[in-house]
């Protein structure tokens, strides 16, 4: 019985205990999400693979210039786990505006490749299209609002066929 005790306790200390909270969060951020900081929680669904690098980069400022190539404000390179959730941490200077994008490097080359996915903050619809020729999404469907410690889930999107979507439900 004192076995039984003492493991439930043991088990009540483990699931209250911060540091297991924060032990899935990835990246050189984590801290700023366990507090009410200025950052964004970026939970990334719908990997096609457990492989490779993924980049989450946040971007503020004039919502026009959303995505432009170097404008983002914070970059965040790390591996994508063998298994769990993938929750990155970003923080950002102030509250306010922002827009977050996510790239899949599949094959951790560095190097975007046909295999290789993305996705942004709100989630918008993109077509291969649009992939192709680089047009950004309307500023207001991939703008969140950060106060303190804000979650955001983006879903990824690849190339299959003539297409560019999430991966079927039934293969997450």
């Amino acid at each position: 019985m004192s076995k039984l005790v003492a493991g439930m306790a043991g088990l009540m200390i483990a699931m209250g205990t911060p540091v297991a909270a924060g032990a899935a969060m990835l990246g050189p951020d984590a801290a700023a999400c366990n507090g009410n900081s200025p950052a964004i929680l970026v939970h990334v669904e719908g990997l096609k693979k457990r492989s490779g690098m993924l980049r989450v980069q946040s971007y503020g400022g004039n919502p026009k210039h959303y995505f432009d190539k170097g404008s983002y404000l914070r970059r965040i390179d790390v591996p994508v786990p063998a298994s769990g959730p993938v929750d990155i941490c970003v923080k950002v200077p102030a509250n306010g505006a922002y827009a977050v994008s996510v790239r899949h490097d599949v094959d951790g080359s560095g190097k975007t490749g046909m295999e290789d996915g993305g996705g942004m903050s709100g989630n918008p619809r993109l077509s291969l299209l649009d992939v192709l020729f680089k047009r950004k999404p309307d500023p207001e469907k991939v703008q969140i609002e950060v106060a303190g410690m804000t979650k955001v889930s983006v879903v990824m999107n690849y190339v299959k066929g003539g297409s560019f979507g999430p991966v079927a439900m039934a293969a997450r």
